[in-house]
């Protein structure tokens, strides 16, 4: 794979996430007391959207049912989900962010 632009540091404040369509996948971009982290934005249990639940720390959580996940690693730490969610790798190129995905 190969690390590709997606936007710039300033769109992705701390404390939340942005999604951003990578090679026809929907990634969300965590930013956790300004350091960065790509996560599937899609929750195994039901598809529901991560970037629209709550960022607490490390944990991002489906809006739809509770589940959480680690955004470092994508290990469930809350059920109902009981899957992971593959994590991305991303660099910061100047103001510009990158996902390798």
């Amino acid at each position: 794979m190969a690390f590709v632009k997606v936007g710039k540091i300033q769109d992705v404040p701390p404390g939340s996430a942005k999604v951003y369509e990578v090679n026809g996948r929907a990634v969300a971009v965590c930013n956790v007391g300004g350091d960065l982290f790509a996560v599937d934005d899609v929750c195994p249990h039901d598809e529901g959207s991560l970037d629209q639940g709550a960022l607490e720390g490390f944990e991002i959580e489906c809006p739809r049912h509770g589940a959480r996940f680690d955004v470092r690693s994508g290990e469930v730490t809350a059920l109902p989900a009981v899957l992971p969610i593959d994590t991305f790798k991303v660099r910061l190129q100047g103001d510009d962010v990158e996902i390798d995905a």
